[in-house]
């Protein structure tokens, strides 16, 4: 078996099988559509984001039949006879059944995904449809830069556009009757600096001209979130990432 890494570098498509029988390099990988794409690391503004909305709704579900996971199990479902893996920020299961050793099989009820600089895309559309079409009741996509949780509730097998709240609202969680989060909570000392830089970022690296992968944006993103840096340097660091 070789380095998933090493196997990545060779773009093209990978059966479920070969995604299984692939070494791991102690990060994190989703398959989706014959495709593996690596989990970046999370910020801290990710990571204080994400453990907010997980400790409000870990403290509703106490006691509770719903389980609630975070960051820490993969998702398995089949979708259109194509066989999926992903690994949501945060996910909320009330059916046991789907609870395995080796992840959850199944959609889960509820689905949280934090935006990073470089995986808006994949969360904000990719997943959106996968989640539709797997049945996932319910998908927040939350927004550190702007300060915003987008709530699409599954009615009919549609999403819809979705509904916007900010970072003073109290949003109901339509799965959980009776559970509410409090956003001045979730983003209480959040700022929007990091985010903006970060994605000023990955504009000049793309407009540089170098072709970098997702996990090169990333790395690129932690040694060069600093407002004072300019396009040039970054083209240089952006090299070196090779």
């Amino acid at each position: 078996m070789s380095n998933l890494a090493e196997q990545r570098e060779q773009k093209r498509y990978y059966t479920y099988e070969e995604f299984l029988a692939m070494e791991y390099d102690g990060k994190r990988y989703e398959y989706i559509d014959g495709e593996i794409y690596a989990m970046a690391s999370p910020s801290a503004t990710h990571g204080n984001i994400s453990g907010e909305l997980f400790r409000q709704l870990a403290n509703f579900l106490r006691g509770k039949t719903c389980k609630i996971y975070h960051s820490s199990l993969d998702v398995k479902f089949n979708i259109l006879d194509k066989k999926i893996v992903v690994i949501p920020d945060v996910l909320i299961v009330c059916d046991k059944s789907k609870i395995k050793n080796d992840g959850i099989h199944g959609a889960p009820d509820f689905i949280i995904e934090v935006l990073s600089p470089s995986n808006s895309t994949h969360d904000t559309k990719t997943k959106l449809r996968l989640y539709r079409l797997a049945g996932v009741r319910e998908y927040w996509i939350v927004d550190p830069k702007y300060k915003t949780i987008t709530v699409y509730i599954l009615k009919d097998g549609k999403y819809g556009l979705g509904t916007v709240y900010g970072d003073e609202d109290v949003i109901p969680v339509h799965t959980l009757e009776g559970c509410e989060i409090n956003l001045a909570e979730v983003f209480h000392d959040i700022t929007i600096d990091e985010y903006v830089i970060n994605q000023s970022i990955i504009n000049a690296l793309r407009a540089s001209g170098v072709n970098l992968s997702d996990e090169q944006i990333a790395k690129a993103v932690k040694i060069l979130e600093t407002p004072e840096i300019s396009e040039e340097i970054i083209a240089q660091e952006a090299e070196n990432l090779y």
